[in-house]
């Protein structure tokens, strides 16, 4: 294994970390094989923000007596809300709630108190223009908490929260679908290059700018959604002309500034080890080039979430509402959930969509937005 510096934190991370968000609801032989496996190779990070009893519990379980091997990222802000997943500004659930995780897991300090879920303007103050931020610094000097974190998906708040000064590590969303960078050319000169502008989508620049940020104050890169939720392992959903594999997932992630550590998400030996075998791998095996160098025509009325659609008029995030959509239509059960909850967050929702065609007119996928609009609202009732 190799590790990372995470930043001023005094701590370095296996570059290769574990996502536990698919252990909720297995049963604790499961838990326990796949956190053996990160053991045996050396993973020594862990994202924890399912605040469930059970999978908290199995989690604390299978590291007892190995507590010190982890450095565990723990959520302030993920709550359990009536048996459904929930996100709370309440300062006395999120006390609740983060007291039960230490409670849970076996251990007096999380090493990463991560705020969490901060991806508006809104999300920004009610965190950290209230006590909620005051917690989590009353937390870190009593070293409950050895540093203060936070986790995003939208790069313009990460940029803020980053230039802050308030936070000491960033969770957020990385893969090429989302930056939509050519594997050829360098991202920190991508703006001062020529290329055809015809052939490829640019990079959002408001990421580029993020990650170099990140790179310049020292806030170091956890990142989640690094596979996009399975679609670039897949030809058939991916963007791009050919499939990534998992290898060339993490390897774009890993060469992002300022990336310290990919959370990549496990459920078995099997996915740790498969994971973990990006260590070994021949270089023309990471080389991601080919796989994103053109869009896949099959891909026409397919999303991406570049957001290339924007803006519209009425301020619809069109790209979060139509990947809450995605991801509800192959989970259902997701609806009444996280997915569902994010998605009531958002300020303007599918309902508010006026018809008025600028989106579809600038979409490169031709996406047939205005149906995704009605879709979301059938689906999630908003």
């Amino acid at each position: 294994m190799r590790y990372r510096k995470l930043g001023n934190t005094g701590m370095a991370a296996s570059i290769i970390g574990l996502g536990t968000e698919h252990l909720d609801g297995k049963e604790y032989a499961i838990v326990k094989e796949t956190i053996g496996a990160a053991m045996d190779h050396g993973i020594n990070i862990m994202d924890v923000f399912m605040p469930g009893h059970e999978v908290r519990q199995n989690i604390g379980k299978a590291i007892r007596g190995n507590r010190n091997k982890f450095i565990i990222q723990g959520h302030i802000g993920s709550t359990d809300i009536n048996q459904q997943y929930d996100i709370s500004r309440d300062l006395d659930t999120c006390k609740k709630y983060f007291q039960n995780l230490l409670t849970d897991l076996g251990t007096d300090y999380i090493d990463v108190g991560m705020l969490f879920f901060i991806d508006t303007e809104k999300h920004f103050d009610e965190v950290f223009n209230t006590e909620i931020y005051s917690y989590a610094r009353q937390l870190k000097q009593k070293g409950v908490i050895r540093a203060i974190g936070a986790s995003s998906h939208n790069p313009i708040i990460a940029t803020k929260m980053v230039e802050s000064g308030l936070i000491e590590l960033l969770m957020f969303s990385i893969n090429p679908a989302f930056d939509m960078v050519p594997g050829d050319i360098d991202a920190l000169s991508y703006f001062d290059t020529d290329y055809d502008r015809n052939s490829i989508l640019e990079i959002d620049k408001k990421r580029l700018d993020l990650y170099r940020t990140c790179e310049k104050l020292n806030v170091p890169i956890t990142v989640m959604k690094t596979l996009a939720g399975g679609k670039l392992l897949s030809q058939e959903h991916s963007p791009f002309s050919k499939a990534l594999t998992v290898k060339q997932c993490i390897h774009y992630a890993l060469t992002r500034p300022a990336v310290a550590s990919v959370l990549v998400g496990s459920q078995s030996r099997k996915h740790v080890e498969e994971a973990v075998s990006y260590l070994n791998a021949e270089q023309d095996d990471l080389d991601y080039t080919a796989a994103i160098s053109e869009m896949n025509s099959d891909f026409k009325g397919s999303c991406v979430y570049c957001n290339h659609c924007l803006p519209c008029p009425v301020g619809i995030d069109i790209a979060a509402v139509t990947k809450y959509l995605d991801i509800a239509i192959m989970d259902p059960s997701t609806v009444n959930k996280g997915i569902g909850q994010h998605y009531r967050e958002l300020t303007a929702h599918g309902s508010d969509c006026i018809k008025c065609g600028s989106c579809e007119s600038k979409c490169p996928f031709s996406v047939s937005v205005m149906d995704n609009m009605d879709e979301a609202a059938r689906i999630f009732g908003l």
